[in-house]
């Protein structure tokens, strides 16, 4: 049975039909449906600016434009397949221009490629009856790949040999990729399912299973599936390397009478196609037993099917090599979301709905379920049973953001307040009170829904049930109507059985010589007077609750005693840093403003007292010690803030070697650089776990300092890292000073107990993330920030039930900067599905690329990188085989076929195979790679979308008045001009690249300086200049850097320079220098992979 059937009577895919007997075909002479408006999606396989291409004679010719492919205007009846005038097999791809021609209906405008297409429900138009489940396929490149049908051969339309000009689809570096002999720019054709390239279908009630690029609006799950025939005889061009990234394209204009096709789908009109500057001709893939046809020879090449259609004359085709512009882009796929669904508000009420992207503005109306602020899941719909998952392969996890920070515009969650009998329970599960639980009985009792135990209602919370079961006072109470909302802990819920002191801050300085030299303890210290003013305090309180103690060490350690009473403060010294004690308590920890006097003037001391300081050598272990059992004396939680330079190297506890070795990477004894070197850190990390004391590091490295040790005890509390190397005052104080900022002020939760609990049939199985765990059910963090998220692996232990879907409710204890016991509940209910289209067609590829991350970053602990990219590359290619086989309408082996949610996945995943972790480059220390993989563990899912694929936005495209942001282009290098300035950001770093031939008048407006050569290269600060191009640059920096955690240092990157290295390797749909494939080139290699597992 096709799941994507509709009511329509259609003869189902690939099945003859009585007009053309023996000829496959998708619903020729089926019964038209409705049709349906066109969305702003341009075709997928967009024109290529300067290719041309010839029309048969009758076809009128629009003015090339340099846009994408236009989006279809004409409206095709939707029961018919969107093919064109030509068969399915032999349809016409070529990217040519805005070429036009007469429309049959449901068919294609001639010359506008089909490309993956995929039709997306949306609530938000009332659109007429459903389509048919006709499939239309598109294809992406002119190859069939050989395999299971007929051998066809690969056409020469492809490059296949690397192109002589350097800015190639996969970038100008060798063809040294790991993934076998892909020639450049060689991909197989990708397909998408069902739907017309820019028509969107109408919503029916099981949402068609292919969709086009627009995702839904709210209250409906997204539809996958891209599916493509292969056609011999396929030309593309690729865009000039100037060719900028135009997401919208202008729509075809109304086509002059031309042939009209009417007798059985024939064989394309013969093309010819202007050869592409800088690209040889070339031939003969790599993919099949097969040679393409050869130029000057027949189209048909012996041998290859012609589906019956009428042969043409032999026309020569210059090869080309395929078009970056036929495969899915993320920026359309981003831009197309945030145009359906950035308008309206996501309302929560409905059980399953897939949200809008991370990278999407959105408002969300909290109706019962938890905002996607706070979880975001793989899959909104499960599958009913274990074999179904596993034969999926696709992973069950929610990526959950307990303290994450609301917009201004939405309300923090309502604190409910249970009086001393506190939160009501499930007395069998423990499950919390929330809006799907079931009143029995006229109210009296309630059956949980995690575990359907039943439980008496105790009588002060008894209250009548109306007509329908609910209970009458239902929106009154947040916890019987919201999805997250937060209850007032009792006693019960805390260490000892009595309430918590409020938490404090110890800052810890190290004045070594490195410290001193290099101008950071003056800083820090000049910068603490006033940062001390803005502890992060509770709802309107008038000052923080927060106390603060002060402690600087190199070889040993000074505790300060700055006691209110005190004219000056104390400074006492503890040499014995292998058993470490505090020396004192009162005095230690200290009201800011009672002592304010005092710890002004110690601030001012400490530059002066190291001064003329020759200690190179630090401690570090003993540091966190005295800091936690100073928090232990004081019965308190807290945060210790580290500020260190140095490898460890003083005889102490936790004393560290350099153990910095190249040679081992891409050997078995690699994962050991990931590893920390003594176990003595994770002890004393379990240790302030115990007691609430989280850490965060500020590091200030010149050379290695093992990251991979000293991040084990931030991690392990809940903690953060940041990393300054060869630090300097000038050029790093303004990232610095800002991390240190919101570091200080960010609202924390202490003493932090997590729960996950699931309705029967799965449970949580696996965790990722910073913090703690002594048994296999509870997430312990010392502390949990805003920006800290904790991943969650499902499995089945049981079948689902469609009616009742799956249930999660993530339960956090914690204390409030105020010293108040909270517990902060979310909830969540997801759809069960029998069919595994259902589950394909409601996946969120942003939240699976964030669990693929984790999951990889964490199995380079213990397993060898090259096995865990295998890995990866092995799931990746079982999700899209089993879609492929189970999902998709029959079609020949050579398509490359992805489901619509997913048709990311394979750029996505290209780029966390890439990342500095698993594939480094030369430059990359061993420091970097392990500070980013602790980095990437606790991100959160826009965080880590950025990450891998980063933002790249032109600068001067748009008009210099225009206060919005400027749309992104697709990370690669033939996007960028050289008469143009882009701006490169990826959460952490932020590049101007400045092109050579830019104008001069840009160049005076921006950077003060009359020409291009007397830019500063990596200038970090851009010139105040009071012009309008100026400010606008400046603002949007600004308004980038707001939007992150951490703050981006801005480097200045001209064009040519030692620098462009650097920016390159972001380019992530290039080929990497460490080898690292093309976008295109893994998109080859993940068809062969799908076609092995299919074969």
């Amino acid at each position: 049975m096709n799941v994507n059937q509709s009511a329509a009577p259609v003869p189902p895919f690939g099945q003859p039909q009585p007009i053309y007997p023996g000829y496959h075909q998708s619903n020729y002479g089926g019964q038209p449906g409705t049709t349906a408006p066109p969305t702003s999606y341009g075709a997928y396989n967009g024109p290529v600016p300067g290719y041309q291409q010839t029309l048969p004679q009758g076809v009128s010719r629009a003015p090339p434009s340099s846009g994408a492919p236009p989006v279809s205007t004409a409206q095709a009846p939707c029961g018919q397949t969107a093919y064109g005038q030509f068969g399915q097999g032999d349809v016409q791809n070529g990217p040519s221009s805005t070429v036009q021609m007469q429309r049959l209906p449901g068919s294609q405008p001639f010359g506008s490629p089909l490309a993956p297409v995929v039709s997306q429900p949306a609530v938000l138009q009332p659109y007429g009856p459903p389509p048919t489940s006709a499939q239309v396929t598109a294809q992406l490149a002119g190859m069939q790949i050989s395999g299971a049908m007929a051998p066809a051969p690969p056409p020469s339309g492809l490059g296949y040999g690397p192109p002589t000009s350097p800015a190639s689809a996969s970038g100008s570096f060798p063809n040294s990729g790991p993934y076998g002999s892909y020639p450049q720019g060689q991909a197989p054709p990708l397909s998408q399912a069902q739907g017309h390239p820019g028509v969107q279908p109408p919503q029916r009630s099981a949402p068609p299973l292919a969709s086009s690029f627009t995702p839904p609006a709210s209250g409906v799950p997204r539809m996958p599936s891209m599916t493509s025939p292969l056609l011999p005889g396929q030309g593309f061009g690729g865009p000039p390397v100037s060719q900028p990234n135009h997401v919208s394209s202008p729509p075809p204009q109304a086509l002059p009478p031309g042939p009209q096709v009417t007798g059985p789908p024939g064989p394309p009109p013969p093309m010819h196609s202007s050869q592409q500057p800088g690209y040889q001709l070339q031939q003969n893939g790599s993919f099949g037993p097969t040679r393409g046809p050869q130029p000057n020879y027949g189209s048909p090449y012996p041998g290859a099917p012609t589906f019956g259609s009428q042969p043409g004359p032999p026309q020569p085709l210059p090869p080309k090599r395929l078009d970056p512009d036929a495969i899915p882009s993320p920026i359309q796929v981003i831009e197309d979301d945030r145009n359906n669904r950035g308008s309206e508000p996501f309302v929560t009420g409905v059980r399953g709905q897939v949200p809008p992207l991370v990278t999407t503005s959105f408002l969300v109306k909290d109706q019962g379920n938890a905002s996607p602020r706070y979880i975001r899941c793989t899959s909104y719909n499960i599958p009913c049973t274990s074999d179904m998952a596993k034969q999926a392969q696709v992973p069950l996890a929610a990526v959950i953001k307990p303290l994450a920070r609301l917009p201004p515009e939405e309300a923090s969650p309502y604190v409910v307040d249970h009086g001393e009998s506190g939160p009501l329970r499930c007395n069998r599960c423990k499950a919390y009170m929330c809006p799907f639980m079931q009143f029995i009985e006229g109210g009296r009792r309630f059956q949980c829904c995690f575990c359907s135990c039943i439980n008496d209602v105790p009588p002060q919370y008894f209250q009548h049930l109306d007509h329908t079961g609910k209970r009458v006072d239902a929106y009154d109470r947040p916890e019987l109507s919201l999805g997250s909302y937060e209850f007032l802990a009792t006693v019960d819920y805390c260490k000892n059985n009595k309430f918590p002191s409020p938490p404090a801050f110890i800052f810890m300085i190290d004045v070594s010589y490195n410290a001193i030299r290099t101008g950071l303890v003056r800083l820090l210290c000049e910068e603490l007077k006033s940062l001390l003013d803005y502890l992060p305090r509770e709802g309107g309180a008038e000052e923080s609750a927060i106390r603060v103690g002060f402690v600087t060490y190199n070889k040993v350690l000074h505790f300060y005693n700055v006691k209110s009473s005190l004219a000056q403060p104390q400074m006492m010294v503890v040499s014995d840093v292998a058993d470490m004690f505090v020396p004192l308590l009162d005095g230690f920890l200290v009201n800011v403003n009672e002592s304010r006097a005092v710890i002004t003037s110690l601030l001012d001391q400490i530059p002066e007292m190291f001064a003329d300081t020759r200690e190179t050598e630090t401690v570090f272990a003993p540091v966190i010690q005295a800091g936690m059992e100073a928090l232990k004396a004081a019965e308190c939680a807290g945060k210790l803030f580290l500020f260190h330079t140095s490898l460890p190297i003083a005889e102490a506890p936790g004393k560290l070697k350099n153990r910095d070795d190249r040679k081992l990477i891409n050997t078995d004894k690699e994962k050991t650089l990931f590893q920390p070197q003594t176990g003595a850190y994770q002890t004393l990390a379990k240790e302030c776990v115990a007691q609430g004391c989280c850490v965060d590091l500020f590091l200030f490295p010149n050379q290695y300092v093992d990251v991979a040790t000293l991040s084990v005890v931030p991690q392990l509390t809940g903690g953060s890292v940041y990393k300054y190397a060869c630090f300097q005052v000038e050029n790093d104080q303004e990232r610095f000073l800002s991390d240190l900022r919101r570091d200080v002020q960010k609202v924390v939760g202490f003493d932090a107990v997590m729960r996950v609990r699931t309705s029967t049939g799965i449970r949580a199985v696996d965790f990722f993330g910073a913090f703690y765990m002594s048994n296999t059910t509870d997430v312990e963090l010392a502390g949990l920030d805003g920006d800290k998220t904790v991943t969650v692996e499902f499995k089945h232990d049981d079948r689902l039930n469609e009616e009742s879907g799956a249930l999660l409710q993530c339960a956090l204890l914690y204390t409030s900067c105020a010293g108040q016991r909270r517990l902060r509940i979310h909830n969540l209910a997801l759809n069960c599905c029998t069919l595994l289209a259902d589950l394909y067609r409601n996946c969120e590829t942003d939240t699976l690329i964030n669990y693929m991350a984790k999951f990889a970053y964490r199995g380079v602990l213990n397993s060898p990188v090259k096995s865990v990219r295998d890995i990866l590359i092995t799931q990746c290619a079982q999700i899209l085989a089993c879609y492929r086989k189970n999902c998709a309408s029959p079609s020949s082996a050579g398509q490359l076929i992805l489901p619509e949610c997913m048709k990311l996945l394979p750029v996505y995943l290209n780029c966390v195979l890439k990342s500095d972790v698993l594939q480094p480059g030369a430059e990359v220390t061993t420091d970097d790679r392990a500070y980013v993989r602790q980095l990437v563990t606790s991100m959160d899912v826009a965080e880590t979308n950025v990450f891998f694929y980063p933002r790249l936005l032109p600068l001067t495209k748009s008009p210099i008045e225009s206060t919005t942001e400027p749309p992104a282009i697709r990370a690669s290098e033939e996007r960028l001009s050289n008469g143009d300035i882009y701006l490169l950001e990826n959460g952490l770093n932020l590049f101007l690249w400045v092109g050579a031939s830019v104008q001069q008048g840009v160049v005076q407006s921006l950077f003060n300086v009359p020409s291009f050569s007397q830019i500063t290269s990596g200038l970090s600060v851009l010139p105040v200049l009071d012009n309008p191009l100026s400010k606008k640059v400046r603002g949007l920096i600004d308004s980038l850097r707001a939007q992150r955690s951490r703050y981006m240092k801005l480097i200045v990157v001209k064009q040519e320079d030692k620098l462009e290295m650097l920016f390159k390797h972001f380019l992530v749909e290039d080929k990497s220098l460490s080898g690292g494939a093309s976008y295109v080139d893994f998109l080859c290699h993940m068809h062969k992979e799908i076609r092995q597992l299919l074969s």
